[in-house]
Parts: C-alpha cells; structure tokens; sequence
C-alpha cells in the first residue's frame, strides 16, 4: 500500500502538468507546507481527538462504559496513534478531499461534487467481502458524516488541506488510544445500536450525533466565508 500510494503521488504530479497545466498540483489541491496550514493541522488535531475522548466520557458519565486500568504501554500507544493517524489523515485527504474532490468540482457543481466525494469516501471502506459488508454496514452513515465534515473544513480554510487532515487524524487517534490501549470495555446497558454495532462509534446512534454536530459546526463556520 505504501508503493502504491507513492507511485499515486508520483503520477499526481504528471497528471497536474499533463492534463490540467498545473506545475505544483499538491499545493493546488490544498496540501501546502505553511504556517497557516500547520496551525490548521493542529487545531483540528486537537478537536478531533478532544470530540472523541467527550465521545467516551460522555458515554462513562452515562454508564454505559466501564473504564479500565491503564496499561503500562499506554505512552506506546500514544505515540503510535499518533504517527499512524497522521500518515492515513495524509493519505486519505490528499487523495479524497485532494484529487477526488477537485476533479469532481472541475464537472460539476460545489454541493453535487462534496456529496459525490462524501459518498464514495463512504463507499470506498465497504471494499471488502459480502459478508464483513453486511457486518459493518450500520457504520455507512457515521462515514458519510465524517466525509461531509472533512469536505466542509477543506471549504472553511479556502481550499486548504491542514483542518481536514488534522481532524481526520484526531478523530483516529482518540479511538486508536481508547481501543488498542483496552481503556474500556461496554457495560451493555444500551443496545448496541446506541453504542456502536461492533464496538465501532461511528455504528452508533450518540458517535453519529457528535460527529454530525461537529460536521454542522464546521459547516455553519465555512458558510460566512
């Protein structure tokens, strides 16, 4: 995967000069190493892992989750989300909310080009067997939202990439510390539909709502630009 996306790189930048005359296509498309771009990046670093961590909180404040003692590995786990979330942030915004997103808008128009991009970003993580289809089918929606949501932050900075990428990444994060570090497990005193089918909260009735009032916020703020 990591060959494949460099040669994807790789071919951006013929693509950008040979099709659309543009000899910097990645800054084009919004992924520009600036200042702005990097407060960018870490501002929305900071409230997608802080909306996920609320997420959970808010769920142990309920009941509806026990906490468990922190693993000793736990400053590990840390550091490793934090470097895997970063690099899929990377790769799936440039590619989705990058290329995608700005070959969508060169045809059609803003609103139809977002939820075109929204929902194949969607689809693009049921690219599996039927049956694991069926499985993780409850988390479609949750995964729409958060297309819309990155869409709508790339709009609100003007086309650049830093807010997108930083939610996206902490957003990740927050769930690979709480998951992989094993810091709760389900009190089962919900359904699993409010919780998460499959312990995933994006398969949830509350992970969709906080993530849609993110997404709306993130909206409404891009709206008086």
């Amino acid at each position: 995967m990591v060959i494949l996306y460099v040669e994807f790189i790789l071919l951006l930048r013929v693509w950008g000069d040979r099709v659309h005359g543009q000899s910097h296509i990645l800054q084009y498309y919004g992924f520009e190493i600036t200042r702005i771009n990097g407060v960018d990046l870490w501002r929305g670093l900071a409230t997608g892992l802080i909306t996920t961590l609320l997420l959970f909180a808010t769920e142990g404040a309920l009941g509806w989750l026990v906490w468990q003692p922190q693993s000793i590995f736990l400053l590990r786990i840390i550091v490793e989300g934090l470097v895997m979330a970063l690099a899929l942030g990377f790769a799936e915004e440039l590619l989705f909310r990058g290329w995608l997103l700005d070959e969508l808008q060169r045809d059609y128009l803003p609103h139809v080009a977002l939820w075109a991009s929204a929902i194949t970003f969607a689809a693009a993580h049921f690219i599996k067997p039927l049956a694991e289809i069926i499985r993780t089918l409850p988390q479609f929606p949750g995964v729409l939202v958060l297309g819309l949501l990155l869409a709508w932050a790339k709009r609100w900075r003007r086309g650049r990439l830093g807010l997108s990428m930083g939610l996206h990444a902490g957003l990740v994060w927050g769930y690979y510390i709480i998951n992989v570090g094993q810091l709760m497990h389900y009190s089962r005193t919900v359904p699993d539909w409010v919780t998460g089918v499959n312990n995933n909260p994006l398969a949830g009735c509350i992970g969709l709502l906080f993530l849609s009032v993110l997404a709306l916020s993130v909206r409404w703020r891009g709206s008086y630009i």
